[in-house]
């Protein structure tokens, strides 16, 4: 009677041993019963991880040293980056000095204002998505002209082939002829309405008026046919606020910000004007030259890039766009409808896909969600990765990593991090190595294991025979630095 080889149980490491026998066909003898075969256990044992995870250290020190050599960049006074995983900050890193003119203004920490330029641009969106649950916006696909009776623009580059019915030969092409643009909301969000960067004869100090602006539209032209092609335009932003702005109960748009997405977040240190109080607090913009940037006030434009934040505050509206925070903006499948992509942009697009506001880029594997900013002095990058719950806000450098590496305590990673139980008895006769399996804590992927790497880490595995195991979901793991 042969024994088969010994082989380890799914997510344990009990050895599994099953006798079986042997009979010739057409044996008359006797059949032996198989002895009973071990089976997993209902509950895992724990699998005890290094603390702090030496691959997670390694790979900070590592990104350190190249974000600290980045500061010797000419004009880079001050950095400040953040990470944030599910409901709680990861890690933190800040570099340089609050004002680069002045040694003693000391280094910059998690509150420490920076003005945030094009990252700004995430809050009309906000507004239209909210609106457009709360049934003010009807469609996120509406034309402008719904709510800006007035707007008006040439579009040279579309049109619909008009058609005449002749007594005898039937349907015959005219040509084309006008079509009213279709700009929508949406495409206004997402950098495919077609309009063009800016009002034409206007700075991004203008201080005119919304109706001055859809008066300036009407004898402009689209840049691009809207919703084929990706086109940056900050006028879209700012043009898109003002107008939803005007229908909503507190009729300005910051005032809307500030009570319906700023107070509900606790974001205290974000806003829009550049007080006394605020100046003292944020670091000091320099050009590439060393020389200091003025705080310019973008009026008009100020949806597209005026406001000012912290890193601290930024965090929160990530764990808010990414449904792990204690507050949320939308409901979930709004919020998923905003992290999506749209579009597929050129090769000289300076991203992969555009979105409502986002640039999408590939990187690894995974789609990150990101918005990038930059106005005279200052540059910021808020970027999301949904699948793996990660936030980060920092400066427009690729790897960011903190000044020291802080001590994660990843106490859920001692204990289990997931329950397997058997729904029916079956044999474990899986051939997975002589190695443990890494638990990954990922919220929402807890079971889906792939191979392990040559250092016996797994960033998941897929379950063999869903219908074998029910999987119970764990509390949301909690990341805490000490």
């Amino acid at each position: 009677m042969p024994v088969l080889p010994s082989t380890l149980c799914l997510a344990c490491s009990v050895p599994v041993v099953g006798l079986c026998t042997l009979r010739s066909p057409g044996s008359s003898g006797p059949e032996v019963a198989s002895a009973p075969v071990t089976m997993c256990p209902r509950h895992p044992e724990l699998v005890p991880l290094a603390h702090p995870l030496p691959v997670l250290k390694e790979a900070l020190e590592k990104v350190d040293g190249m974000l600290r050599q980045a500061m010797s960049t000419p004009g880079l006074a001050a950095m400040s980056a953040v990470v944030i995983h599910n409901d709680t900050v990861l890690w933190t890193g800040n570099f340089g000095r609050k004002n680069g003119s002045d040694p003693s203004s000391g280094t910059p920490n998690e509150y420490t204002m920076y003005r945030i330029s094009s990252v700004s641009k995430i809050f009309p969106v906000l507004m239209l998505y909210r609106l457009w649950e709360e049934g003010t916006v009807a469609s996120l696909d509406d034309p402008l002209e719904r709510y800006a009776s007035t707007f008006t623009i040439n579009n040279p580059l579309g049109g619909t082939l008009a058609v005449q019915q002749g007594l005898t030969d039937g349907l015959e092409e005219v040509g084309p002829t006008p079509r009213p643009s279709p700009v929508t909301l949406r495409r206004m969000a997402s950098q495919l309405s077609g309009l063009p960067r800016r009002l034409r004869s206007t700075s991004l100090l203008w201080r005119g008026s919304t109706q001055e602006a859809l008066s300036l539209l009407k004898d402009d032209v689209l840049v691009v046919d809207p919703g084929t092609r990706c086109h940056y335009s900050t006028l879209a932003f700012s043009l898109l606020a003002h107008i939803l702005a005007a229908h909503t109960a507190q009729g300005d748009y910051q005032r809307w910000v500030s009570q319906n997405v700023l107070e509900p977040l606790g974001m205290a240190d974000t806003g829009f004007d550049h007080t006394p109080h605020v100046r003292a607090r944020l670091a000091a913009g320099f050009y590439g030259s060393g020389r200091p940037a003025p705080l310019y006030d973008l009026g008009w434009y100020r949806p597209s890039g005026q406001m000012y934040s912290t890193p601290a505050d930024l965090a929160k509206l990530a764990m808010a766009l990414l449904g792990g925070g204690p507050q949320r903006l939308l409901r979930p499948d709004a919020a998923k409808m905003l992290l999506a992509p749209l579009l597929a942009c050129p090769d000289a697009y300076f991203a992969n896909e555009t979105g409502t506001p986002w640039e999408f880029h590939a990187q690894r594997g995974y789609r990150v969600v990101r918005k990038d900013g930059d106005l005279d002095g200052y540059a910021a990058t808020f970027s999301l990765v949904p699948p793996l719950r990660l936030g980060l806000f920092g400066p427009r450098v690729e790897a960011l990593v903190p000044p020291a590496y802080r001590t994660l305590a990843l106490r859920h990673l001692r204990g289990r991090v997931f329950q397997l139980h058997v729904a029916r008895e079956f044999p474990c006769a899986l051939p997975l190595g002589d190695t443990w399996l890494s638990l990954e804590a990922q919220h929402g992927q807890l079971v889906n294991f792939y191979p392990l790497d040559r250092h016996g880490l797994s960033p998941g595995f897929d379950v063999p025979g869903l219908n074998t195991y029910r999987v119970l979901r764990l509390a949301r793991p909690q990341f805490k630095t000490q």
